[in-house]
Parts: C-alpha cells; sequence; structure tokens
C-alpha cells in the first residue's frame, strides 16, 4: 500500500502541544513515525513556525530537519494564492492559508491537515478552493483535521 503524503500547517504543530488538540495530533505523528504516512511543509510553515514558542520551533526542526525539502512558494503557487483571495475564499489578511493550500495543490499533495477550521477546514472553505482549483486546471485537495486521519485508519476500533 503506498504511503500518503499529508502537507501540513502550522495549526498541527500547535496542536501536538495543546490539550484540546494533543491526543490526535501525537497519534498523527506515530503514524508517520511508524511509516504510515508522510509529512510534507513549505517554507510558510517555516516561517510561521519561526514566530511561534519555542517547544513548535523544535518540534518543526525534528519534523523538518531539511530545509531543502520544504516546498516553495512558487510563482504558480502564489499566482493560485491570489486567485483563491479575488474569488473571496478567504480574506486578504488570510493570504497565508490561501498560500498553505496552493502550495499543497499546485506540488501534487491531494491533502491539507490543520486544526484551523475557520479559514481552512471545513466544507465551504474546501468547496470554494476546489471550484478556483477546477476553474485553473488544477485538481481538488481534502482538508481536514488530524481526526480524520486518525480515527480513519485501518487499526481503529469502531
Amino acid at each position: 500500500m503506498a504511503v500518503l503524503t499529508f502537507y501540513l500547517d502550522n495549526s498541527v504543530l500547535g496542536g501536538y502541544f495543546d490539550s484540546e488538540f494533543q491526543e490526535a495530533t501525537r497519534r498523527l505523528w506515530r503514524m508517520a513515525e511508524a511509516g504510515e504516512c508522510r509529512f510534507v511543509a513549505s517554507v510558510v510553515t517555516q516561517e510561521e513556525a519561526a514566530q511561534a514558542p519555542p517547544d513548535i520551533v523544535m518540534l518543526f526542526a525534528r519534523t523538518f530537519p531539511d530545509d531543502g525539502a520544504l516546498l516553495e512558494l512558487t510563482p504558480r503557487a502564489e499566482e493560485l494564492a491570489q486567485a483563491y483571495l479575488a474569488a473571496e475564499v478567504v480574506p486578504p489578511r488570510y493570504v497565508d492559508d490561501a498560500r498553505h493550500v496552493a502550495i499543497a495543490t499546485t506540488q501534487g499533495i491531494g491533502v491539507l491537515v490543520t486544526w484551523n477550521f475557520r479559514h481552512l477546514a471545513n466544507y465551504r472553505r474546501e468547496a470554494g478552493f476546489n471550484r478556483v482549483n477546477l476553474e485553473r486546471g488544477y485538481p481538488t485537495i481534502r482538508i481536514i483535521s488530524p481526526l480524520e486521519i486518525v480515527y480513519g485508519s485501518a487499526d481503529q476500533e469502531v
């Protein structure tokens, strides 16, 4: 079975230490450590993490030890992010949320994982991002919380 690749935004890193989100987030990390999935992030995630508390900075460095492996904000991705803003999928002040989706989309990462329910992980936003993606010839993307991964894994009891 192919290993799934997940793009992580900074909220998932924060969830590792947040009592509300910690259990599912740490289970997600255990899945990655067991080789059940793989994480990618971008320079946008890195910039956000650099402004976070020290424990998040350290988790980012441990999870993504090679800066060269981070996905870049390419001109194509920035153009797509601006299209999301023009279509009012997210407000302009949340341009980095649009950039996360655009980077994942243009790099062929089909799943973005986030705890950001306001601007990313909700059906209206996902539909808006995907409408713009399809209009511009890109594939659709799933935007989900860690809960959808850890409770959807094969080892979970029903």
